[in-house]
């Protein structure tokens, strides 16, 4: 297919997308926080178990739980996979974290994960599309904020330009965490081309096995949002 034919198949696949993501009814929030996490072919099975079991800490680590429950007005959080071109897996739909319990629910789920794909390419446009779509029907809230973790570029399907161009990414908030695992510059791939909206930003991982400490220190300073004027005199790590 020719470069206009896949933009104009990328233009239908938005909008069918757009329709189906119903609006649903959610009670005022402060954060709706979309997690997606890589795992096409270049992450293999030690990597993968790192990078679900060093979410699952993260959220559990004490400085994220209070930021978490700091506040009367609920964060909610969705956690999905991504690889190749529409090939993306929801690990835990919009749920919201307002109690300890919940919080302990959720990081059981997200720790118990198995991976759904291991052989597929790098499609960072679709995986960002797709989330643009989450966010469109989830809650209503104050804030709305895309996180997405990789160790590589785009190497399949749309380019995330494309993404942001065809998808309602009006009133959304991109980050991306960069896992450094080798000599390609993904931290400044991902200032290029996935940091987006207001007070975006970019948090480096030296490796899968730095993602847990990475992941802690990003979640943090997203859910804190504005009210973090300064995250290295306020950041408990």
């Amino acid at each position: 297919m020719g470069q206009h034919g896949e933009h104009r198949a990328l233009v239908r696949l938005a909008a069918a997308l757009v329709c189906l993501a119903g609006a649903g009814e959610a009670a005022p929030c402060r954060l709706a926080l979309a997690l997606a996490l890589d795992v096409s072919s270049s992450v293999d099975a030690e990597e993968y178990a790192l990078q679900s079991r060093g979410l699952a800490a993260a959220l559990n680590a004490g400085s994220v739980r209070g930021a978490i429950l700091s506040e009367g007005e609920a964060v909610w959080l969705l956690v999905y996979e991504w690889s190749g071109p529409l090939r993306q897996h929801l690990v835990l739909d919009w749920t919201a974290l307002t109690s300890g319990a919940e919080i302990d629910r959720v990081v059981a789920v997200l720790g118990g994960a198995t991976r759904s794909r291991a052989d597929l390419p790098t499609a960072l446009g679709h995986a960002l599309g797709f989330g643009a779509t989450q966010l469109l029907r989830g809650p209503d809230c104050a804030r709305r904020v895309l996180d997405v973790s990789g160790d590589g570029e785009n190497n399949s399907g749309f380019r995330p330009s494309l993404a942001y161009r065809h998808f309602p990414f009006d009133g959304v908030t991109v980050n991306g965490l960069a896992i450094v695992t080798g000599e390609q510059d993904v931290t400044g791939y991902y200032w290029r081309e996935v940091a987006r909206g207001p007070g975006a930003f970019v948090e480096t991982a030296d490796g899968f096995e730095d993602y847990e400490r990475a992941m802690t220190r990003k979640l943090f300073r997203e859910i804190r949002g504005a009210r973090l004027t300064s995250l290295e005199s306020t950041w408990p790590g």
